[in-house]
């Protein structure tokens, strides 16, 4: 198995985790497609699921077609994202749960 492969199932779990940790401490979800996807599963660990299912497919395409520039660009597309989320989570826990921080 490649590191490209590897690292996307990497990117997709902490996607995945910080995703369901910004929307439990109160951060709403940006992408109006997932908040969609969310309010017809009922769950939104399990439209995240879902929504993962659909990138295993794009990833599954570019293995089995070796295409691994664009399997390394989705992979840079997650990385960002899961970077944003992170700092969502950040900015989400600093406005309600650390005051001092927003008093800078």
């Amino acid at each position: 198995m490649s590191y490209a492969l590897i690292a996307f199932f990497y990117l997709q779990t902490l996607d995945v985790l910080t995703t369901l940790t910004f929307l439990m401490v109160g951060v709403k979800e940006a992408n109006p497609l997932f908040r969609i996807v969310f309010s017809f599963t009922g769950s939104p660990l399990v439209g995240l699921l879902a929504i993962k299912s659909l990138s295993g497919l794009l990833v599954w395409y570019c293995w089995r077609r070796q295409r691994r520039n664009l399997l390394n660009r989705i992979n840079l597309f997650y990385a960002a994202l899961v970077a944003w989320n992170l700092f969502a989570l950040l900015v989400g826990t600093a406005v309600i749960e650390w005051p001092l921080l927003t008093a800078i």
